[in-house]
């Protein structure tokens, strides 16, 4: 196992990327170093870490940078095996698993994102399908305690950043999320009941007012 200390991530607290990644290290105890980036400068570790993208997260492990959020979660389950693991044993499971957490970066973030973006026509046809996503996530979801039964994994983590948005999209699509989709506003409570995910996410009020200041920022739109 790789010595804890050589963990560095660097991170934006308020980015549901980033908490993804504080999820996981928490969920598998694994100590490190954080390091808050200002994102308006971006500090010259994380532009050599990641020179692709320029993003964060990245977790730098024994001196090593891995980029992108879902790949970080999988490199955390597959290197630190201690306590449970998040993601499933059955080679079909874990394909499953990792198909929904794509999702939901190719089809809930995208769609939520042009949703709060645009007005008029295209602000509509994002809602709906922004919607219509919502309603295939909580399908997958059905009764199940998490998305992977009764173990929390990789579509848990994936996804339950994007619950302290929930406020925002209501703001902005007039709709809500309770009334429409009462099984993944149960499911959030739950997750929430997790010192990993509690302790990782952000208030949605605070949420609400840094999107709304950058919304309006970039598109003029309030």
């Amino acid at each position: 196992m790789a010595p804890e200390k050589a963990v560095v991530l660097l991170d934006e607290r308020v980015s549901p990327f980033g908490q993804r990644v504080r999820i996981a290290l928490a969920e598998k105890g694994v100590e490190h170093e954080y390091r808050e980036e200002d994102l308006t400068n971006k500090s010259p570790l994380l532009l050599k870490s990641n020179p692709v993208y320029k993003k964060i997260p990245v977790l730098i492990h024994n001196g090593k940078p891995i980029c992108e959020s879902l790949i970080i979660v999988q490199h955390i389950d597959e290197v630190w095996v201690h306590g449970s693991p998040l993601l499933p044993a059955d080679p079909y499971e874990r394909a499953n698993a990792r198909f929904w957490a794509d999702f939901v970066d190719k089809k809930i973030y995208d769609s939520g994102a042009r949703m709060l973006r645009y007005t008029g026509e295209a602000h509509e046809e994002a809602k709906e399908e922004f919607l219509e996503n919502l309603k295939l996530l909580e399908g997958e979801l059905q009764d199940k305690t998490y998305f992977g039964g009764e173990n929390f994994g990789l579509v848990d983590i994936a996804f339950v950043p994007f619950t302290t948005w929930f406020y925002t999209f209501e703001f902005y699509g007039n709709f809500s999320i309770e009334e429409e989709f009462p099984k993944l506003v149960a499911w959030g409570k739950r997750c929430m009941e997790r010192e990993s995910v509690s302790k990782s996410l952000q208030d949605p009020l605070e949420v609400y007012e840094l999107l709304a200041y950058l919304i309006k920022k970039k598109y003029g739109k309030v």
